[in-house]
């Protein structure tokens, strides 16, 4: 073999190493911003399940309006437009605090509690909370890979050309790492 076509065999080897790390960068950033989209039909869900849940609470008890007006603005902040991905997600964590408070309330309305629309409301709620938690762990996953893509060598070259820059995880709020007394929610 010629030193010519040893070259152009090492080239083309190279080219297609390249155009591999390349397109694997891509997929990677891609499968991110599908999870948050995840993510984000998910929260679409919770916020649609809002006026439905607030609407029945209010039929029985006047007491925690200030919550149910905080929710319902929330609510539309986060279905707003102009919202970024870090909007939405601190406001997810807001209604997420505001509707845990609600939830306890309702225990002191045992006719609330019997109600067959609040039940079923409860039971779509809770559903919804545990898919948004799926979703919340797959976009941390897909997240995970994607910066290990972008840190590692020899993919870390590409990505400093292309200015990819790693991403952040969703953590949780620290007060929501707490342990919760269920002594403590009775007796409040």
């Amino acid at each position: 073999m010629t030193p010519m076509i040893i070259i152009a065999i090492i080239a083309i080897l190279v080219l297609i190493f390249g155009i591999s790390i390349y397109n694997s960068l891509i997929s990677k950033k891609n499968q991110v911003a599908n999870a948050f989209s995840g993510i984000d039909v998910m929260l679409k869900k919770r916020f649609d399940l809002l006026p439905n849940l607030v609407e029945t609470v209010k039929q029985y008890t006047q007491y925690e309006g200030e919550t149910l007006t905080k929710i319902t603005e929330l609510r539309g902040k986060a279905l707003s437009t102009n919202a970024t991905e870090g909007d939405k997600l601190a406001l997810d964590q807001q209604i997420g605090t505001a509707v845990k408070g609600l939830m306890v309330s309702v225990e002191n309305y045992p006719d609330l509690k019997a109600n067959t629309n609040f039940l079923n409301l409860q039971t779509t709620w809770t559903e919804s909370e545990e898919q948004i938690a799926a979703a919340r762990r797959n976009y941390n996953a897909t997240v995970t890979t994607y910066n290990n893509a972008v840190m590692m060598f020899p993919s870390n070259m590409f990505a400093g050309m292309l200015g990819y820059q790693t991403m952040p995880v969703l953590e949780t709020a620290s007060e929501e790492r707490k342990n919760i007394s269920a002594k403590e929610l009775f007796n409040s």
